[in-house]
């Protein structure tokens, strides 16, 4: 079959695959449209010793199931295989389970032809939804999974809150979209990218700023999600957030630099981490996106697979606008 690998440091090369390899209980997923994710330009510019070239990477995907018992159903991919049997994953945190794996991490991805993935791991598509949209489900159910920690923390309704996301890739862009439909009082989305900055307004209608040449207000909102993760942003963040509020830490760009913890004890900031999803995060994350109530969507750019090397140099130069690229098979 063919892919599209990580073959070394800032080089991804279009060839021939051997097929997955497909055990007892998994399924073979045709692959129509796979995004690329934050983590996957993270593998491309060689900062993340988890995932080794020669690599298939990627794992937001849709395709159609071609054996097992779902053969002939349109799915989208929920990519994180866990044990099923542990505390976290009993009580639904399967996020949290020590044996998690994430295809096109440590096993084969999306970013081919073909992929096998457990059957427990195929969350069905309505029929009239586009693929490119039934894509957008995985790094949509990070940002829900976001929002819930958040409301879980805060002391009044999120309604009432003042956000601000940094970071308007995907994750961010539809953490926004998502607090837009709960009503918040007020919402910015802070992002560097000018092409990016002008798709945000163009397509969403949400407040989108240049935070280097406009830093956010110090002391300023009630609820902060940094979907970035450098240490730039946590400082951001910190900076940003008003007493008694949260932070939520989506982003994994970096392990650098230090936050104003005197801030965040004197201020009662909360600080989250938030890794991933549930499968209970996905499911009602592709009823939404079906939904309309997220907007058309139409901002997503859509690259053929063969041509994927290039929709990374140009990711990697700052080229394109759009919040995510997916690849078309």
């Amino acid at each position: 079959m063919k892919a599209l690998v990580y073959t070394a440091n800032q080089e991804m090369t279009f060839r021939e695959e051997s097929e997955p390899t497909v055990e007892p209980g998994d399924a073979l997923i045709e692959v129509h449209t796979v995004g690329i994710c934050g983590s996957d330009m993270h593998a491309y510019l060689g900062h993340d010793p988890r995932r080794v070239p020669p690599l298939i990477l990627g794992h937001e995907a849709v395709g159609t199931v071609l054996s097992g018992t779902d053969k002939g159903r349109r799915v989208a991919l929920n990519p994180l295989i866990t044990c099923g049997s542990c505390n976290n994953c009993l009580g639904g945190q399967q996020n949290l389970c020590a044996r998690r794996d994430l295809i096109g991490m440590y096993r084969a991805g999306a970013f081919a032809e073909r992929v096998s993935l457990p059957e427990r791991n195929l969350i069905p598509v309505p029929d009239d939804m586009k693929n490119a949209h039934a894509s957008l489900t995985e790094p949509g159910a990070t940002g829900l999974h976001s929002i819930g920690l958040a409301e879980r923390a805060l002391l009044r309704p999120i309604s009432e809150a003042r956000v601000l996301v940094i970071g308007g890739g995907a994750v961010g862009l539809l953490t926004a979209l998502l607090l837009k439909d709960k009503g918040v009082v007020s919402l910015e989305i802070a992002e560097t990218n000018p092409l990016r900055r002008k798709t945000v307004a163009d397509h969403t209608g949400i407040t989108v700023f240049d935070p280097i040449d406009k830093p956010a207000a110090e002391n300023g909102y009630d609820l902060v999600f940094d979907a970035v993760g450098s240490a730039r942003t946590r400082e951001a963040a910190v900076f940003s957030a008003k007493p008694g509020s949260a932070v939520v830490h989506i982003g994994l760009q970096d392990n650098e630099g230090s936050m104003d913890v005197r801030k965040m004890t004197l201020q009662e900031i909360i600080f989250i981490g938030c890794y991933t999803y549930t499968p209970v995060d996905l499911n009602v994350m592709l009823h939404k996106l079906h939904s309309g109530a997220l907007g058309s969507l139409e901002w997503a750019d859509k690259v053929p697979l063969d041509d994927g090397a290039n929709a990374f140099r140009q990711l990697l130069n700052g080229e394109r606008g759009a919040p995510k690229v997916i690849l078309t098979l």
